[in-house]
């Protein structure tokens, strides 16, 4: 039997993240000529979301996680109860995110776990990226390949676990499945530390698969025309701090740029309808690296923003989406990726003086070299892993 790659991934997120980072794990593959199949979840959804349930449930009197919700929760009844119109726009956005889902090369839908094993004929079963490690994914048992047979290669790459400590009642689980895969890397330090401390073993630090490509190359699925015809600050916020969108409103004021955001992606924030003066809603995977690519500048608090700026040579600002200190940060991998191009200094608070940051320029040669070893770094872990 031929190699055959089996890919474990968070393809069907309405997330621009989640869906471009599957996307670039099928695509090096293909360009490596590997054969591969993103698998396809038919009624084993159901079974991943009992498993997730159960979190929840087990959850209910966390303050902490249930106050870090409560945006989604608030989202999701608005569009039903209150605004109308807003419904209707998210499922233009969700729609965009449909169509993109036609660029994966799916298997045939599985129903159980068992039967991914007894049908998919996969030698290699490949999980990552994102934060497919979170407890309540452990507590679904999908993403742990706990369901993958003894014989077959089992690889994480780039996998995240989401957090930066693991709650006590959860590490055995996650001790059980981390020692079971075969060829094992995280996307940041804390999350090879994690490891480190559950198992004794040494993961490797490799890249999340979009930084595997350079601008040119994630041409491929975008338009060159630019969306917005005139200059812009491009805004992408997942949390729901106002002070961020305050700082974008000062850099239009000192720039006379306009403000575009993608607003309500994962919690409904009132304000947001106020600063922007352009939110389409028509805007999948593609569309959002199109904006990213044309700004002038990108004020975000999200990783894949951040990532995209960096590939795109783009004058950015990011933000804390949660206080360090918070249970839910997902911090760690902003950090992570900061600390390697030598850009911690574009980690701000909102408060800061536009005057001075507008004039510091990112020395984008210096980035690149240093994406670059990093990306080979990481293609070598992967290359080395699926040929093992």
């Amino acid at each position: 039997m031929g190699k055959k790659v089996g890919i474990v991934s968070c393809y069907f997120k309405h997330n621009y993240g989640s869906m471009l980072q599957a996307y670039a794990t099928q695509k090096i593959l293909d360009d490596w000529n590997v054969p591969n199949e993103t698998i396809h979840l038919g009624k084993l959804n159901h079974e991943i979301a009992r498993g997730k349930r159960k979190y929840y449930l087990s959850q209910i009197f966390n303050f902490s996680f249930i106050k870090a919700k409560f945006g989604m929760i608030k989202l999701k009844l608005y569009c039903k109860l209150a605004n109308g119109e807003l419904g209707k726009n998210i499922n233009i956005r969700d729609k965009k995110f449909k169509e993109f889902e036609a660029i994966f090369h799916f298997s045939k839908k599985y129903d159980t776990m068992k039967q991914i094993c007894e049908e998919g004929d996969y030698t290699d079963v490949l999980v990552g990226s994102d934060q497919l490690w979170l407890p309540v994914n452990i507590v679904a048992d999908y993403y742990t390949l706990n369901f993958v047979p003894e014989n077959v290669n089992k690889i994480s790459f780039a996998t995240s676990f989401g957090v930066s400590e693991i709650p006590e009642k959860y590490k055995e689980q996650y001790r059980t499945f981390l020692k079971r895969i075969d060829n094992l890397s995280i996307r940041e330090d804390k999350g090879v530390k994690l490891v480190k401390e559950l198992t004794g073993r040494d993961a490797t630090l490799v890249c999340d698969p979009t930084l595997l490509f350079d601008k040119e190359e994630w041409m491929e699925i975008q338009k060159e025309e630019p969306i917005i015809k005139e200059k812009y600050i491009f805004c992408y916020f997942l949390g729901k701090t106002i002070e961020y969108r305050k700082f974008a409103e000062r850099l239009k004021e000192k720039t006379g740029y306009k403000i575009v955001s993608l607003n309500h992606l994962d919690e409904y924030v009132k304000y947001s309808d106020k600063f922007a003066d352009e939110a389409p809603f028509d805007i999948g995977p593609s569309e959002f690296l199109n904006l990213i690519r044309n700004a002038e500048f990108v004020c975000t608090d999200s990783f894949h923003g951040t990532v995209f700026s960096l590939i795109n040579h783009k004058k950015f600002f990011v933000f804390r989406r949660y206080p360090n200190q918070s249970k839910v940060s997902t911090n760690s991998r902003l950090d992570s990726l900061l600390k390697i191009v030598n850009l911690s200094d574009r980690m701000l608070e909102g408060e800061e003086s536009i005057e001075t940051l507008i004039e510091k320029e990112i020395d984008y040669e210096v980035v690149d070299e240093k994406l670059q070893e990093f990306r080979e770094k990481s293609k070598e872990f992967l290359r080395g892993a699926i040929e093992k």
